[in-house]
């Protein structure tokens, strides 16, 4: 089947692309194989895992859930956009100075996640940070450090440590 490619217009982590891409590419494979940023992962594809979480408009969004068509003229932001150049954003270093990192393959929806979080509420609830993260599943670390590390983040935000 010959499927025509459209082109649509997307801001990703702050730099502009045109893509063209078939009608039923997902999101996901957009930003892995046409832009290669792999830093998304493709993990359950339904939905329930959280491992391709980006922000698209400012809402946490499971790319494997979300046609690229959609993204047309949206801005996202991926966790390859999170870190400055040779800085790393405030959420990364809470995770490496708590240890909320085992394996890695969560740590981009995490980081998405708790970044979304922040951004609609700089000092969460233990109990807000749990519900913001729910979407997101880890098998490595049991959330302890993964929740101690946005809490930290959200007290030094309270603090004016961190911005």
């Amino acid at each position: 089947m010959n499927k025509s490619k459209k082109t649509i217009k997307v801001t990703v982590n702050g730099a502009d692309y045109s893509v063209s891409i078939p009608p039923d590419r997902l999101l996901l494979d957009m930003l892995r194989e046409d832009l290669g940023l792999i830093g998304t992962k493709r993990g359950c594809g339904n939905g329930k895992c959280g491992a391709c979480s980006v922000i698209m408009n400012g809402e946490l969004v499971n790319s494997c859930l979300v046609p690229a068509m959609k993204a047309d003229g949206n801005e996202i932001v991926t966790v390859e956009g999170l870190a400055g150049e040779g800085d790393l954003h405030p959420i990364q270093e809470a995770f490496l100075e708590k240890g909320a990192v085992q394996c890695g393959f969560c740590t981009p929806g995490m980081l998405l996640a708790a970044t979304s979080l922040l951004n609609q509420n700089p000092h969460p609830s233990v109990e807000e940070i749990k519900i913001a993260i729910s979407g997101n599943l880890c098998r490595c670390t049991g959330y302890t450090k993964i929740i101690d590390a946005i809490e930290a983040l959200g007290k030094d935000n309270e603090t004016g440590q961190r911005t």
